[in-house]
């Protein structure tokens, strides 16, 4: 897996807390990029390593011009080895997706797949959030994408928004309903967020000011629940807290982030896991610039212990529908999972196979609360590595 950090964007977004610039010398960060990933080829320590997924996200990646993004495309050639990808995905905004740039960016024979940042149809909601985009640009983005030949499209919105009602969110759900009528490959995914707030965003100044008044905690689960009946009656398969796929389309690039596979992230604030330690770089586009071109670049990292990986593991694993397979479990920590799982075992919130604990439905809703009855919070008793998957 190899992940791409572009952090530039017009202007940040209401909710937003991602790491991201408005301005900023976008030459100047793709020199510096191309210089890591010559500096990083050899990550996972083997000139023969082939990643199966590539992704490209932000910030928006689309306010790169094509030229830019062909010369990330031609450094990432020269220097690994690309003929084993299986899913190579860009973020897009749907402002920057006209006809022209997506034959451009088709043209390249390197993405086959785009995440249009849609969030909502709803005018007012967009400006709502800060976004450039119109309700029609999203539209036409996502009619031009289908047009250019793109087969693999996923769609971003989100619920839970200041004075959005379960019939407003269940109308946003039906734009994608009417938009597949037009499209020669319907929409394959979605990823549908909730409305949170984060730290340092317009949006917590907007809530502190009285500005902005965030719906309850039952109208979020409201929206949930509308899109999960949605979901099961459109051919879009849930398989995490917040993506749904149609048949074959679900993304192999964020579901291996959830089982913990190693991954190379490039580019400033970008992480990196080799399986048994985090690096993140920098978070700074100026102080990654400089630290690239001088090599190398400006960076942590973390060694993780047995109970770090298994607390990771957990968290992830029981926000997807897949659950927790037990095979992947640390032995030190089996008894411990094994009993502290139990009592949502009895609630219905965990399905139990010989093999996996599965959320149900209601259960994915208290992923983050079980989570944290399951962590395992002191040193096990013995040492032993978790069990690491391929890249």
């Amino acid at each position: 897996m190899i992940y791409l950090h572009v952090p530039f964007c017009h202007r940040k977004c209401a909710y937003c807390a991602f790491y991201s610039v408005a301005g900023g010398d976008r030459d100047a960060y793709i020199e510096a990029l191309c210089r890591e990933i010559k500096a990083r080829h050899l990550f996972f320590g083997s000139a023969n390593w082939r990643p199966k997924t590539l992704y490209v996200g932000g910030g928006t990646p689309s306010l790169l011009t094509v030229g830019q993004l062909q010369r990330l495309t031609d450094t990432l050639r020269t220097w690994f080895d690309l003929s084993g990808l299986e899913e190579t995905t860009i973020e897009c905004n749907p402002e920057d997706l006209t006809e022209a740039y997506l034959e451009q960016l088709q043209a390249l024979q390197l993405f086959d797949r785009v995440s249009i940042g849609v969030q909502s149809f709803d005018g007012s909601q967009l400006r709502r959030m800060n976004r450039r985009h119109t309700a029609q640009q999203a539209r036409d983005a996502i009619l031009n994408a289908d047009k250019a030949g793109f087969k693999k499209l996923s769609v971003d919105l989100i619920y839970g928004l200041p004075q959005q009602t379960t019939t407003d969110w269940e109308h946003e759900l039906s734009e994608i309903e009417a938009l597949n009528r037009h499209l020669s490959h319907p929409i394959g995914h979605l990823s549908c967020y909730a409305l949170t707030l984060e730290a340092g965003t317009i949006l917590e100044r907007q809530v502190q000011n009285g500005q902005v008044v965030l719906p309850t905690d039952d109208r979020q689960v409201e929206h949930y629940e509308a899109l999960c009946r949605w979901s099961a009656t459109t051919g879009y398969h849930q398989y995490e807290i917040s993506n749904f796929a149609q048949k074959g389309q679900s993304s192999r690039h964020n579901s291996r982030y959830w089982n913990r596979t190693p991954y190379l992230g490039l580019g400033a604030a970008a992480h990196s896991f080799d399986g048994h330690c985090r690096r993140w770089n920098v978070a700074d586009v100026a102080r990654y610039t400089a630290s690239a071109m001088a090599g190398p670049v400006e960076y942590e990292e973390e060694e993780l212990t047995v109970r770090d990986a298994y607390n990771e593991y957990v968290m992830t694993a029981l926000r997807t529908t897949a659950g927790i397979d037990r095979s992947q479990i640390p032995a030190p920590m089996t008894a411990h999972l094994d009993s502290a799982i139990r009592p949502f075992v009895d609630n219905a919130w965990i399905t139990e196979t010989a093999t996996h604990y599965c959320p149900t439905p209601s259960g994915l809703l208290m992923a983050d609360h079980m989570a944290a009855e399951l962590f395992v919070t002191s040193p096990p008793q013995e040492s032993e590595e978790a069990p690491v998957t391929e890249a």
